[in-house]
């Protein structure tokens, strides 16, 4: 019986530190500002897999570069870096079909490549509207392709 009541309680103890860490790092990543929820889809398929490959996560302005970091893992590291000189925005649409359904409510998908590899971002109104400003914003002699 004791037994039983300390492995309860070890369990709930690493769930409650497992829950903090989460918080923990999600507030480190948002503490020098610039940050806006953001899911995002490398190397994007076809219209055909349109609700699948999506992960949902938490991008950051340093400078020219945008750092994503994946809502659902404890690296302090952000898992993608995109250059804001090797960003070419192609479109932007609505959420089709399972997309509404994994991703959030208000979400624009932006359709980019980087460095010739397809990807898709899909953010709020507001956030796609500081993402763009952002990317006209380049220093001059800086190429930037905003369709």
């Amino acid at each position: 019986m004791i037994l039983a009541l300390t492995v309860c309680g070890v369990v709930v103890a690493l769930v409650v530190v497992g829950l903090f860490v989460f918080g923990l790092r999600r507030r480190l990543i948002q503490r020098s500002g610039g940050t806006f929820d953001c899911s995002l889809r490398w190397d994007a398929p076809g219209r055909g897999d349109a609700g699948k490959g999506w992960a949902y996560g938490v991008a950051r302005y340093n400078g020219d570069r945008v750092e994503w970091y994946r809502v659902f893992s404890y690296s302090p590291r952000p898992r993608r870096v995109l250059e804001r000189s090797s960003i070419e925005v192609a479109g932007r649409r609505l959420p089709e079909g399972e997309e509404e359904l994994a991703l959030l409510s208000d979400a624009v998908v932006l359709t980019c490549l980087h460095r010739g590899t397809r990807l898709e971002l899909a953010m709020s109104e507001d956030a796609l509207t500081g993402f763009l400003a952002w990317l006209e914003a380049a220093p001059p002699g800086q190429r930037v392709n905003v369709a």
